[in-house]
């Protein structure tokens, strides 16, 4: 081993498995011929860009037929929620007496309420009121919900148990009893609708971000973080949560439709959206002393809220199959 010293065998780099023969060769102390220069391959396919992943997300939520048709769905909910006021024929909170209960025509293509309002204008305007409940809902159970989770599932110790004690203390009620007892409090309106909605739902994002973190946390890189000497705040937001994005966002789409749900149920009970503001919940509500004579006024509000509703689940599946790589749709 005069001519290849130990030196010389660190300068030498390592690629593909000719050079990690090279390297085991002089590693055990046998000489190359004189003249002979060990060749070494190049492996493009280490050096390879991946592929970007949103790329690949999109293309498997492409793939997947029902969740395509859902997201279609829903943004066309979005536009005639933005649009409504300009597309609907009639003033949805206009009375017609002579009009009451009038069947599905060409001058009205849902029919008449018993109140003679034409169902077609309060389905499209109720639209906007149900996906901005579920909404703002969503973002205040999905904003408080994401802190407490994270300081429960980060600190650990008696703070976690104090967090995780009320949690499941609310989860012990059913979500649509709790809504209705802060209702009760809070009074009547869509604002009170949309606070008793985001509180009931808390527990869920609490209970999913703290489980996410407790098993992100044991991870090399979280230490890692620790040695350099990482804030707490800034582990958690920069690197622990946007690793539980993806779940993060799968539960939020599926809570829009149970907010829509809870909505609806509400407005059903008369304890939400008040007339004569139109709200798919309350349209039901007002009908369904009308379900054998007019059954048309219980038909589209109900098909509206059955539509939507599956519409965020199926997008809330195909979107759990295309962020999560071992289950996605090629």
């Amino acid at each position: 081993m005069s001519e290849w010293n130990q030196s010389s065998v660190n300068e030498v780099p390592s690629r593909g498995s000719e050079s990690q023969k090279a390297d085991e060769t002089l590693a055990m102390g046998i000489a190359l011929p004189d003249g002979e220069i060990p060749v070494y391959e190049y492996d493009e396919t280490l050096h390879e860009k991946p592929e970007n992943q949103w790329l690949e997300m999109w293309r498997s939520l492409r793939a997947n037929r029902a969740a395509l048709v859902s997201l279609i769905f829903i943004l066309a909910l979005v536009v005639i929620a933005v649009i409504g006021p300009y597309i609907t024929p009639y003033n949805p909170i206009e009375t017609n007496m002579s009009n009451a209960l009038k069947p599905p025509s060409a001058d009205h293509w849902f029919g008449t309420d018993q109140l003679g309002m034409d169902i077609f204008s309060r389905v499209i305007a109720g639209t906007r009121v149900s996906l901005t409940v579920g909404l703002l809902a969503v973002s205040i159970a999905l904003t408080i919900g994401i802190v407490l989770g994270a300081i429960a599932g980060y600190a650990g110790g008696w703070l976690d148990t104090v967090i995780m004690r009320l949690m499941d203390m609310m989860l012990a009620i059913p979500s649509i009893l709790l809504a209705i007892t802060l209702m009760a409090a809070l009074g009547k309106g869509i604002d009170k609708a949309v606070i008793a909605i985001g509180l009931v739902s808390i527990p869920e994002y609490a209970r999913i971000v703290r489980g996410n973190i407790l098993s992100i946390k044991e991870n090399d890189y979280i230490a890692a973080a620790h040695v350099v000497g990482l804030s707490d705040a800034r582990i958690i937001f920069r690197h622990v949560l946007p690793n539980a994005l993806s779940v993060i966002i799968v539960r939020a789409t599926l809570g829009i439709s149970s907010a829509i749900l809870d909505t609806a149920a509400l407005g059903f009970l008369g304890l939400g959206v008040q007339p004569p503001q139109p709200e798919w919940g309350d349209m039901l509500g007002r009908a369904r002393g009308f379900i054998f004579q007019a059954p048309h006024t219980l038909l589209y509000p109900g098909m509206a809220i059955t539509a939507t509703v599956l519409a965020f689940n199926l997008l809330g599946d195909g979107l759990r199959d295309a962020l999560d790589p071992r289950a996605r749709i090629k």
